[in-house]
């Protein structure tokens, strides 16, 4: 009907990647544009809209410092910029940020405060809605990854804790109840970790329950499904776009060459509902690592420090 009567016809919003209807009619309108000179396409990005707006304005740099101007979700609900496909998950100048200068510890220090992200060696994989949210190779590992939370000062302009990668454990074609004695044990009396968040997708379920009930509400279990680690992704990327992710500094250890060999090959994929599927391709290597990244982000994002009440 609008066709044949020549309505004028409005579309508006943020588009998420190249393929969506909205960017499509952006590009037309665009094209058409630079035949007649007539504008058809109105943009105004944040920068715009702060003009006028100084609460606007420090609401989004706000959010820029938390998310990093690179961003899937800076870019494309902010600066209106579409994602172009997938590719890899880190860029060159990540995966410099995530690079630190401390050495890796063995035990923790005295007064500080540590974390734990667990990745089960599991199932081959774990399907929802026809994506893939598991591609888990054969032979994969289980990974202990250790963080040591660095509280901001009152001057500081990051308000979330920074995370330093302190310790990797990684144990190849073991049992879980195998391990089960060896993680206590870690997690309790080597590290006194205050939080831990730990795989409990499929075969991962009774570890998770068993860790529970030998170290109580520290532990939470997570279980991967599209929106949940699409949200895990995205934590991810911003704690390293904003510095607060740093892994230890290069020992040459056989845990230290595989981190960083899952992080180079990391790849990414984006789709229409707004979420990201992130992984590395089975066929290249496994993401025991990347995976066990992501949980410590988790777990230093849910620890809360516990304050001194008078009475």
């Amino acid at each position: 009907m609008g066709a044949a009567t020549n309505v004028t016809t409005v579309h508006y919003g943020t588009t998420w990647d190249d393929s969506t209807l909205l960017e499509e009619v952006k590009q037309t309108n665009l094209e058409m544009e630079r035949k007649d000179a007539i504008r058809r396409h109105f943009r105004y990005d944040w920068e715009e809209i702060a003009k006028y707006n100084p609460d606007y304005r420090a609401y989004v740099e706000a959010e820029r410092e938390r998310l990093g101007e690179s961003h899937p979700l800076f870019l494309t609900q902010y600066r209106l910029l579409p994602i172009h496909g997938g590719g890899g998950f880190l860029s060159r100048q990540q995966l410099a940020q995530l690079q630190g200068e401390h050495e890796r510890r063995h035990h923790p220090d005295p007064g500080k405060v540590y974390v734990a992200g667990i990745d089960l060696a599991g199932e081959a994989e774990v399907e929802e809605g026809g994506y893939l949210i598991r591609p888990k190779p054969r032979q994969d590992s289980t990974v202990v990854t250790i963080g040591e939370l660095d509280f901001p000062t009152p001057d500081d302009i990051q308000k979330q804790p920074r995370i330093c990668v302190v310790e990797h454990y990684c144990w190849k074609g073991k049992k879980h109840a195998e391990l089960y004695p060896q993680l206590v044990d870690i997690l309790k009396n080597v590290w006194h970790c205050r939080k831990i968040v730990v795989d409990a997708t499929g075969i991962g379920q009774p570890v998770s329950s068993f860790l529970r009930q030998a170290l109580g509400s520290k532990v939470s279990p997570f279980t991967f499904t599209q929106q949940a680690k699409s949200t895990l992704g995205f934590n991810l990327l911003a704690s390293i776009n904003s510095g607060r992710l740093k892994m230890y500094s290069g020992d040459g250890s056989a845990e230290e060459q595989e981190f960083w060999f899952e992080m180079e090959r990391a790849k990414s994929q984006f789709r229409a509902s707004q979420t990201m599927n992130f992984y590395v391709d089975p066929a290249e290597g496994h993401d025991d690592f990347l995976m066990s990244l992501a949980l410590l982000v988790e777990a230093g994002s849910q620890y809360e420090p516990r304050g001194a009440r008078g009475v």
